[in-house]
């Protein structure tokens, strides 16, 4: 009997899962995480990287197996498209994210299962699956590297990509050693430098090397590739040097009995970091107890209770807004609200945001309940007459332990889509589709209400 090494129990349960099994509001979360990536690709579809990116893997050719979003909807290579098709949706930093550790997954695990379901010609059910069980196998892991993972230096995709290798190795129905295989190539292919995502356009092209990494190591695992079945446990393997140091025995055996999905998912309903999105809504309703307006502000202090990364102070451009509690507390506080208005230049280069900057300071105090905030933050304003109002947002909107709506997706969708080419019909039309795909014999009707 083989030795029950993690990527054997992973790669079990992979290939064992039944989406018959799966809970109802796991698949309604999967379907929501799918319309998330493709309305965040929209808009990152007009972005300088997807343009260099979509150039590059056009250039390249291959069999046309799979579809490039937006643009003129090209026919590439599977591999090419879940690499593009991630890219653009973590461009526009709307993108879903693990709020525990920062890890975008459903953006690799969406862009992966909807290249290789268009390759194997699955349906929608399969593909809402693999979607479901690429989350809970990156939330697997990512649990063992909490922690460690970002503090060592690395960035989130290095976790990410392990969604698009289990949702291609369940498309590509890999047995349990093929799918053990696909993981163990994935922990040894994959990196990426969280001080560099920071502060340059490396973010997005992370996100699309996870999913072609993903899938590249599930397709090679397909063809009888083989790897190291012990990649994960080994004296200097993927865990002992990313983890935290805690005991990773138990974590395969939690596959299916709970779903990261449901607990630490962060649909984003607003631009930019997860981290910082409760710095926003918590200055806005500080900023609204006080009827403040700009000029009756004196100071600004947020605290994060599990975030110890500072980023810019004065940003001035996206990828500056997206990595950067000040603009965060600036933009809330100014106009009492924040929304996808403001992942645009006309708020980037506000006045009455910008004036805020030198007025606002990061509060690193001790927090007595610092384990109920999960991406969380606490704003305090203090006024210039004296007057000070304090608020505090345990979990950003978009939570799922707060709760997500369909209605909340509705608006994100028909925010971004546009960007993408698609007037209100496509917009509507493809969104009930999406609503329903858990039903449709094959994703072919999706795909031809995208294209323009």
């Amino acid at each position: 009997m083989a030795e029950e090494f993690f990527a054997r129990q992973v790669g079990r349960f992979i290939s064992d899962s039944d989406a018959a099994a799966l809970p109802e509001s796991v698949v309604e979360y999967g379907k929501m995480v799918l319309a998330s990536t493709l309305a965040s690709a929209a808009l990152g579809s007009t972005l300088d990287s997807s343009k260099i990116v979509r150039r590059q893997e056009i250039s390249r050719g291959g069999n046309t197996s799979a579809s490039a979003w937006f643009g003129e909807w090209e026919r590439l290579p599977s591999v090419a498209c879940a690499r593009l098709n991630a890219l653009m949706s973590d461009a526009a930093a709307s993108d879903d994210s693990d709020l525990r550790n920062i890890v975008h997954s459903g953006t690799p695990a969406t862009a992966a299962a909807l290249a290789v379901g268009q390759e194997v010609n699955a349906s929608g059910s399969e593909i809402v699956h693999a979607i479901v069980l690429g989350y809970e196998v990156a939330g697997t892991i990512n649990t063992g590297v909490i922690g460690g993972l970002q503090r060592k230096g690395f960035h989130g995709c290095v976790v990410a990509t392990f969604a698009a290798a289990a949702a291609a190795a369940r498309l590509y129905k890999l047995n349990e050693e093929q799918a053990a295989n696909a993981l163990s190539l994935t922990a040894t292919s994959m990196g990426g430098l969280h001080a560099v995502a920071a502060v340059s356009l490396a973010r997005e092209f992370h996100a699309g090397n996870a999913a072609m990494v993903g899938v590249q190591c599930a397709q090679a695992a397909a063809l009888g590739y083989a790897s190291a079945p012990d990649a994960f446990d080994m004296k200097r393997g993927f865990f002992a040097t990313l983890g935290n140091g805690n005991d990773i025995s138990s974590l395969a055996a939690e596959l299916g009995k709970k779903w990261n999905i449901l607990t630490e998912l962060g649909v984003k309903l607003v631009p930019g970091g997860s981290p910082f999105h409760a710095v926003a809504e918590a200055a806005a309703l500080a900023a609204e107890d006080g009827n403040l307006d700009v000029d009756d502000i004196r100071q600004i202090y947020f605290t994060l209770p599990d975030y110890p990364f500072p980023g810019p102070k004065r940003p001035a451009d996206l990828i500056g807004i997206a990595h950067s509690p000040f603009y965060f507390a600036a933009a809330g506080a100014a106009d009492r609200e924040y929304g996808w208005q403001h992942a645009f230049a006309e708020k980037i280069q506000s006045p009455r945001i910008r004036s805020l900057f030198d007025r606002i300071e990061r509060d690193d105090r001790e927090v007595v309940n610092k384990n109920e905030f999960k991406s969380g933050a606490i704003v305090r304003i203090e006024a210039r007459d004296g007057r000070v109002f304090e608020r505090s947002v345990r979990y950003p909107k978009g939570a799922a332990v707060r709760g997500i709506d369909w209605n909340d997706l509705a608006g994100k969708y028909a925010a971004l889509m546009p960007h993408g080419g698609l007037n209100a019909l496509q917009i509507d039309d493809s969104l009930a589709l999406v609503r329903e795909l858990d039903k449709l014999p094959s994703i072919d009707s999706l795909f031809l209400s995208l294209r323009k």
